[in-house]
């Protein structure tokens, strides 16, 4: 799969007359190389993948993490640097930018210190971005990205479950967060070892849970707390971070009440955001551009009489945020192959209901990768109970 994305990028560099591009952005030195969970920029350890139109592709890296390197990178060539040797990771890249006329770079994406060194190297009328390039092959995914994508959303259903399970009276949120995380740790472990024999890729969920509770349900990415939870509440959660399988992101909510659903008004504002939702699949296929999708979904919002909306979804992948987005003003055409969140949302001063799901784009619509029961009845939980 990575030395796929590799050809494709020299491809696209050829193309576009560009002679060579350098990748700095996590995700993207992932998509092209594999090579991940080195202490970048973070620890300020730069990271650097260098890859020419024509010519051997290299990646400097930090000495400390060479050995991961070495084992995981598809890469033609890997040179490590130290802390204070030399000029440390500089030391490989004047030779790659010499005689060349057209550089590219993630232009938003590149580390100041990296930037500020390139530009010292080259005339700035030489330097092109390469974001739109990466950006559009990023959004149509192979068919090996489209099985994590199917295993990202077996992992985020099992989280889903377990955290309905989790939520009762009495229960503070952070008790939720704990049984999220252990069960898609442990659908995660079982795919792997199923599927990829990947014994170097964690299985571990590691993103601070998002939920919200009772008053603070308002607070869409609060996270979980040591408040304890009440009969009556409602109690929002969120898996778009904690949805990372094998790099794998996706985006999946729900909103949920304990026992019973105590302001009543609640469940108006509840069925406007899954009719929102609906909407916008109804609209979502390929051939139509993504800002109609989220039109589709503002009306619904807007018609019923609330605030203009947030975006309505969003491009997944190696990155929690990916090319298109379901927004007014982008105007990408919707093709086969994409991931997409979908979101159904209210929001008001003292509540908010939100419903998400993934769906990977088809020839002649969607496939849900994520499932959860959605309909009023079916999001209370333990119906009947007292307090």
């Amino acid at each position: 799969m990575f030395k796929q994305h590799l050809q494709q990028l020299r491809a696209k560099l050829a193309e576009s007359g560009i002679d060579v591009a350098l990748i700095t952005d996590d995700d993207s030195v992932y998509y092209y190389t594999g090579y991940c969970d080195y202490l970048h920029m973070e620890f300020g350890r730069p990271t650097v993948l260098i890859v020419p139109a024509d010519g051997e592709s290299l990646l400097i890296t930090p000495a400390i993490d060479l050995n991961m390197a070495l084992a995981n990178a598809e890469v033609d060539r890997v040179e490590p640097w130290n802390d204070g040797t030399g000029t440390e990771w500089r030391e490989h890249i004047p030779g790659k930018l010499q005689g060349v006329s057209r550089i590219a770079l993630e232009v938003q994406k590149m580390p100041a210190l990296v930037r500020a060194y390139i530009d010292s190297l080259v005339d700035a009328s030489r330097i092109e971005d390469i974001a739109p390039v990466v950006s559009a092959m990023r959004m149509i995914k192979s068919a090996e990205e489209l099985q994590l994508a199917r295993h990202a959303g077996e992992v985020a259903n099992a989280m889903m479950q377990a955290g309905r399970d989790a939520i009762a009276d009495g229960v503070a949120e952070y008790e939720v967060a704990l049984a999220t995380s252990r069960a898609g740790t442990t659908k995660s472990a079982e795919l792997l070892a199923q599927h990829y024999g990947a014994a170097e890729m964690s299985p571990i969920t590691h993103f601070l849970q998002i939920m919200a509770s009772g008053e603070d349900i308002i607070k869409t990415h609060h996270r979980a707390s040591n408040k304890v939870m009440r009969h009556g509440e409602p109690v929002f959660l969120c898996f778009c971070g904690m949805t990372n399988f094998h790099k794998f992101k996706l985006g999946f909510d729900r909103t949920f009440w304990i026992g019973a659903i105590q302001d009543r008004s609640q469940e108006k504002i509840y069925q406007i955001a899954l009719d929102s939702q609906a909407a916008a699949l109804q609209v979502l296929k390929p051939g139509v551009v993504a800002e109609e999708v989220h039109a589709a979904y503002a009306d619904v919002i807007q018609s019923a009489g609330y605030d203009y909306p947030f975006r309505c979804g969003r491009g997944t992948g190696f990155s929690f945020v990916e090319q298109p987005q379901l927004v007014v003003g982008d105007k990408t055409v919707l093709q086969p192959g994409m991931v997409l969140a979908v979101d159904g949302s209210v929001s008001t001063d003292r509540f908010r209901a939100q419903v998400g799901d993934s769906f990977i784009l088809t020839e002649d619509g969607y496939e849900a990768i994520t499932a959860h029961p959605n309909a009023i009845d079916d999001v209370i939980i333990n119906p009947g109970a007292v307090a």
